[in-house]
């Protein structure tokens, strides 16, 4: 096995690997759509942190990652991220070409001062799950969809579902303010630092109210984090709460059943969402409604290593 640096040269045949990945993960989540577009890889080759694995002339992998970013994941850590159109894997021999190109590649990285390494890896690959969880990395997020088609919810009486209008968003600012209280109690410890720009984002909001006001909320966007999330037909939640005194009772199945029929009404055919593995409360409801098609994986290194 041959290990280059990524370059411009290397893109049409990683766009194909890529492109393989992406359809063997649909056999196993029919709902993904069939005809995405594979982002365009030059910034991966022009960053000067990927690798590229060849035997006999034909790449058999390669791995990538964006610019690195500082206070990754809200931590102090210097990070970066490959996301699920980064990297490839031929289909045989798979866990040794994804270990040895993680070998070459995270040496650039540490090299770059970077000490947080995040994969996004698909959900039923199992090889390269293996792969980099043999070489210490661990689960931490999870995008999952469904088809925009009602699930089963029971009646909730008192209760009444509607989209709030931009304008009314401090209506939901108290619940906004408890789920960052809750990323930050364990297991989550998610701190969110710096100005909280939430109250002006250019999303969407959907609620459940009774007569002692407003229990749940779910936020939608355009977009999330992978390039599946920004096909037009596309809807995402990205944001999501419910008083604690009303989790169990079929109130939150109601509201995603009348915000799908809303979208639904739309025109949108799929509705996506990413959540922490570590969210119990979270993790669980998803997927019972939700189908995973990818795993984001992280690792820390040792700060004393790097080339600072």
């Amino acid at each position: 096995m041959d290990l280059l640096d990524f370059c411009n040269s290397h893109i049409p045949q990683a766009k194909r690997l890529a492109w393989e990945n992406y359809q063997q993960e649909r056999q196993a989540v029919p709902a993904l759509p069939p005809d995405p577009r594979i982002p365009d890889l030059s910034e991966l080759a022009e960053n000067g942190l990927g690798c590229a694995a060849f035997e006999n002339g034909e790449m058999i992998g390669f791995l990538c990652c964006l610019a690195p970013m500082d206070n990754a994941f809200t931590t102090t850590a210097r990070g970066t991220f490959s996301p699920i159109y980064a990297h490839g894997a031929a289909r045989e021999d798979r866990i040794r070409i994804y270990q040895k190109l993680y070998q070459a590649a995270a040496q650039k990285w540490a090299n770059a001062g970077i000490s947080s390494h995040s994969i996004g890896l698909y959900a039923h690959d199992r090889e390269a799950i293996t792969a980099f969880f043999q070489y210490g990395f661990g689960l931490r997020c999870i995008d999952a969809i469904r088809p925009m088609t009602p699930i089963r919810s029971p009646a909730c009486e008192g209760f009444s579902f509607f989209e709030i209008p931009p304008e009314s968003r401090g209506r939901l600012e108290p619940l906004h303010r408890m789920l960052n209280a809750h990323f930050e109690k364990s297991p989550c410890f998610m701190k969110h630092t710096g100005p909280d720009l939430w109250i002006t984002k250019k999303t969407r909001l959907f609620a459940a109210e009774n007569s002692e006001g407003v229990a749940a909320y779910i936020e939608t966007a355009d977009a999330a984090e992978n390039f599946v999330t920004e096909l037009p037909q596309v809807q995402n939640i990205c944001g999501a709460f419910c008083l604690p005194a009303h989790r169990g009772k079929g109130l939150y199945p109601s509201l995603l059943n009348f915000l799908i029929n809303v979208l639904a009404s739309e025109g949108y055919t799929l509705l996506g969402v990413d959540y922490e593995s570590f969210n119990p409360t979270a993790a669980g409801f998803w997927q019972k409604h939700f189908t995973p098609y990818t795993n984001g994986v992280v690792r820390r290194i040792d700060e004393n290593v790097l080339g600072w």
